[in-house]
């Protein structure tokens, strides 16, 4: 393209569903407050505007915040403009004392919208009980849009399963490569699994609070529940890495926990068999007391650094023996 430099990359455009549901809450809310003869009709777009929100809860929450903030402001309204007198300098006055008011009283995210009505009555100049019922018949309209145009969240569980998909296959291949060491004492990989593994999780832990935030009624939501648990294992597997690493020498005893790592490896999955697990690393652990004891100071510190190794995957199965399971 021509005047671009190369170095400047154009972002890809795209119309997501919260635009669109703008767009179309806007143009709705015009439509039914012009068709019943509102005066003002297209402030009832702009309420609507406030209020798409990118949850349903947080659509909720900030609907019955603009109003809250709206009912004191015309409560202001009558106090100011009708008790005093209708100018700039009284609306100053006014809008000094109503917004550290909705601070005080957290609803201050209703701010914008009740000023909306606010300059409808100071336009007017007079506060009479047909401009009320057209500020009120505003609000209906433009609040009770954006309610029915925000009850239409996208579905994300296959999003959301294809997180949880792609994480378990990370941590099946970190579980590999540790198994490689253990055995060969080379370690070749570069760790971009760990990298990619920390995206997903916040992706993941992300989108499950957003899924969470779209049911007004529940307040639990398994993959939210998921990607925590996996959080804390990812924890103990950036732990456990560097302790692997420093091991001096390959032993003898480093392919049973390799042999354990690898089984491991092929059963990361949702479903919780953790116990199973943590019986199989009892009987690691039985059999590496077994073994004779170390004969040299690296080989005694390689085999503490293994017995640390086992505690912390320990601790990792526990974590999951925790988790109630997914179907």
């Amino acid at each position: 393209m021509k005047g671009v430099p190369s170095s400047v990359k154009l972002r890809r455009y795209s119309i997501g569903y919260r635009t669109l549901k703008t767009a179309i809450g806007a143009a709705a809310a015009i439509w039914i407050a012009q068709s019943i003869g509102l005066n003002s009709y297209a402030s009832a777009a702009i309420l609507t505007v406030l209020c798409i929100q990118p949850t349903k809860r947080k659509s909720v929450r900030a609907i019955l915040s603009r109003i809250v903030a709206t009912l004191i402001g015309l409560v202001f309204a009558v106090v100011f403009f009708e008790g005093i007198s209708y100018n700039p300098g009284i609306f100053a006055i006014m809008i000094l004392l109503f917004l550290p008011t909705l601070v005080s009283l957290r609803f201050q995210d209703g701010f914008v919208s009740s000023v909306v009505i606010l300059l409808h009555i100071y336009s007017q100049k007079n506060f009479t009980f047909e401009l009320l019922i057209n500020e009120l018949l505003l609000m209906l309209i433009g609040f009770g849009t954006a309610f029915i145009v925000n009850f239409y969240m996208p579905d994300i569980s296959r999003k959301l399963k294809r997180y949880q998909v792609e994480l378990e296959t990370l941590y099946s291949k970190i579980f590999k490569e540790i198994a490689n060491y253990l055995r060969n004492g080379d370690l070749e990989w570069g760790g971009k699994e760990l990298t990619e593994a920390a995206a997903i999780l916040g992706k993941g832990k992300a989108l499950a609070y957003q899924d969470v935030e779209n049911h007004l009624t529940r307040h639990e939501n398994e993959y939210y529940s998921y990607f925590d648990m996996r959080e804390e294992q990812f924890e103990i597997i950036e732990r456990v890495l560097p302790k692997i690493t420093a091991i001096p020498m390959v032993l003898s005893h480093s392919h049973i926990i390799a042999d354990f790592m690898d089984e491991l490896a092929e059963n990361v999955h949702p479903g919780n068999t953790a116990k199973r697990y943590i019986s199989k690393l009892e009987g690691v652990k039985e059999e590496f007391a077994d073994l004779p004891l170390p004969h040299s100071h690296e080989m005694f510190k390689a085999m503490a650094s293994l017995f640390q190794f086992i505690e912390e995957m320990e601790h990792y199965l526990e974590i999951k023996s925790k988790f109630k399971g997914m179907k």
